[in-house]
């Protein structure tokens, strides 16, 4: 491996991606014990849209799915917070960042009251603008076909859909779900 690539592939780690990150009306923070009673309450504020997650996360669930989101070491966790109010809500994930340049930005969940504002946009800007600076090339979103919200959401930021999966997960409902896969090259991000 040439020195160039080395140095490359040293900057794209799981650790440098963790990070506060602030801008506009968004503050992410890395997800931490305190946050978790907050993100149990926001997460409640929308039980119907759990049907088209992979994990339910109400109820009982909540904290079995915080467990295994826990053990997950190939993810980078953050809390969603109102940097305006210091509310809480929601959380979103660097996935399975790689060796080759790619990291999956994912597991994204807002509250009701921060939809439809501008919030996810300045959110993912966040995310985005923090990998590629981190030496990533490629981010990937990865989602339920039926979230026609989230596909749409990222074809505004410039991401293009590269696929479907055909029955790629089963989620906690039982639901064998197809995947729809959008990439954003770094050359493609207009920011």
């Amino acid at each position: 491996m040439s020195r160039c690539a080395g140095d490359i592939s040293a900057r794209r780690s799981v650790t440098n991606l963790s990070a506060i990150l602030e801008g506009g009306p968004v503050r992410l923070e890395p997800l931490a014990q305190h946050h978790l009673e907050p993100l149990r309450a926001a997460c409640a504020e929308d039980p119907e849209i759990w049907e088209i997650y992979p994990v339910n996360m109400l109820g009982d669930d909540f904290d079995a799915a915080m467990e295994r989101f826990h053990a997950m070491d190939n993810w980078v966790k953050f809390a969603v917070i109102d940097a305006a109010t210091g509310q809480l809500v929601g959380m979103t994930n660097y996935i399975s960042p790689d060796a080759f340049g790619v990291v999956e930005i994912g597991g994204t969940y807002i509250a009701p009251m921060a939809r439809r504002t501008g919030f996810n946009r300045a959110m993912k800007k966040l995310l985005i603008e923090h990998a590629f600076a981190n030496g990533f090339r490629k981010i990937r979103f990865n989602i339920d076909t039926r979230n026609t919200r989230s596909m749409a959401a990222v074809a505004k930021l410039g991401a293009l859909r590269e696929g479907t999966l055909r029955q790629d997960r089963i989620t906690w409902t039982g639901y064998i779900r197809d995947t729809a896969v959008f990439g954003l090259l770094r050359e493609e991000w207009a920011g």
